[in-house]
């Protein structure tokens, strides 16, 4: 069902690590070209493209590409009520983890009348995606939304797919977890179609849009899928990204301490999201491999999505690595650069400390990726395809820019105006030395 990759013995460098590892076929720089055309058929065409591609993708042409209100409240009101104390209780502890995250304004006094403030503002619209293809994806609202109003973010729009089920609306519990975060601004887009409408806005085409349906946004963030992902790679520099948060991945590092009943069940949680999602087990114990690799036969045959599952599991991004020793397989873990990298070992809490590469640590046999996704507070926004080496997950920073404000007096600037004028003269930039002088 899940390959091996045998690293014992070998000295490999960070380059060949990347090399070895496993990754899908399929990737953002591939989807690219397929994604170009719908990017600008949504630019050219607005809301008349948009249904058109709904009907081409989803199967379904919505009437409203604008939620109604209405369909929001009644959502709302028709929640199973153990579900909305779920989201309720996943909000609260969002935000508790968000609100520590906004930083601190400052200021730096250099000298008499010098000083050099720092603000932190935010942007003034932001596009949230939540999927909504093979599952559908309430929790990736409250990631989106609360980061977005924890950074102060006055304009907020959802969008998720229209479903056939909902009348070519998002899904109902999508609708309400809009709605119980005071989001009134929710579109039926889906894929990366909804990427290119946040990015470049869109004209409507029939009555009911207005002659205006969305306008462009400063920052689009979300989880989906390789196209989603590769739509923001695309309009990346219009507009500001998260990160390409594409297909799921797990990678575990364990020790014969491990579980190998949990670390299967953890490496199915995820591949159930997605046939693209990937699922890796780094060890250096054969035993546990074998252990894992027997569980997941089993585990699989016996959950829900088995089809799914399989053909994840089973695909090239997957993988068991077994490896000489835990340094060896830090070196793998940080090398892979997974979205979620859950450590099951010794000193579980000592080794994630040393990780450099991952959109999120899991420390422990009491820490799963499931509680991440749902209720552990941090955000499940997370990149992917290796973007961890460079990118974030999502949080308040996503929606915040940094000014910096100068003040300074006469006299504070006569004491550095010598400095400033060799400076620029030895840059040939006389201009600004006499920017300087002309001031006394």
């Amino acid at each position: 069902m899940i390959r091996r990759i045998d690293l014992r013995g070998r000295s490999l460098s960070r380059r060949d690590l990347i090399g070895v590892l496993p990754r899908p076929e399929v990737g953002v720089e591939q989807a690219t070209d397929a994604v170009a055309p719908v990017l600008a058929d949504v630019r050219s065409r607005g809301a008349a493209a948009l249904r058109d591609l709904a009907e081409r993708f989803d199967g379904v042409r919505p009437e409203h590409l604008r939620v109604p209100a209405e369909a929001l409240r009644t959502a709302l009101a028709e929640l199973d009520p153990a579900i909305r104390a779920g989201l309720e209780e996943s909000v609260r502890r969002v935000r508790a983890v968000h609100a520590d995250q906004v930083p601190r304004e400052h200021t730096t006094v250099l000298a008499d009348g010098a000083e050099v403030r720092q603000r932190w503002v935010p942007v003034q619209r932001v596009g949230l995606y939540a999927p909504g293809g093979l599952a559908v994806y309430p929790s990736s609202v409250i990631m989106n939304v609360v980061a977005a109003q924890e950074a102060g973010v006055p304009g907020l729009a959802v969008a998720s797919p229209p479903q056939r089920d909902a009348g070519g609306l998002p899904h109902p519990t999508i609708l309400a977890a809009c709605e119980l975060l005071g989001v009134d601004e929710v579109y039926a887009v889906g894929g990366a179609q909804a990427v290119a409408m946040f990015a470049y806005g869109a004209v409507g085409s029939d009555p009911v849009d207005g002659e205006q349906l969305c306008e462009p946004v400063d920052v689009v963030t979300g989880p989906g899928n390789v196209y989603v992902a590769a739509a923001k790679r695309l309009v990346r520099g219009v507009v500001g990204i998260d990160a390409e948060a594409g297909p799921t991945e797990i990678a575990v590092l364990a020790d014969d301490t491990a579980d190998a009943g949990h670390v299967a069940l953890d490496l199915i949680s995820q591949a159930e999201h997605d046939p693209m999602a990937a699922a890796v087990l780094v060890t250096p114990s054969p035993e546990l491999a074998g252990a894992v690799e027997s569980k997941l036969v089993d585990l699989t045959e016996a959950t829900k999505h088995t089809e799914r599952v399989t053909t994840a599991l089973s695909g090239p991004q997957s993988a068991v690595v077994l490896v000489d020793d835990l340094e060896q397989g830090l070196a793998v873990v940080d090398a892979y650069g997974a979205e979620h990298l859950e450590i099951q070992t010794v000193d579980a809490a000592a080794r994630a400390e040393r990780v450099r590469s991952a959109g999120a640590i899991f420390v422990g046999p009491f820490a799963p990726v499931s509680l991440g996704d749902y209720l552990a507070g941090s955000n499940h926004v997370l990149p992917t395809g290796g973007t961890a080496h460079f990118a974030s997950g999502l949080g308040v920073h996503a929606f915040l820019k940094s000014v910096q404000v100068v003040e300074y007096s006469r006299e504070a600037l006569a004491e550095v105006a010598d400095r400033i004028v060799a400076v620029a003269d030895d840059e040939d930039l006389p201009a600004h030395g006499e920017a300087v002088r002309g001031r006394f």
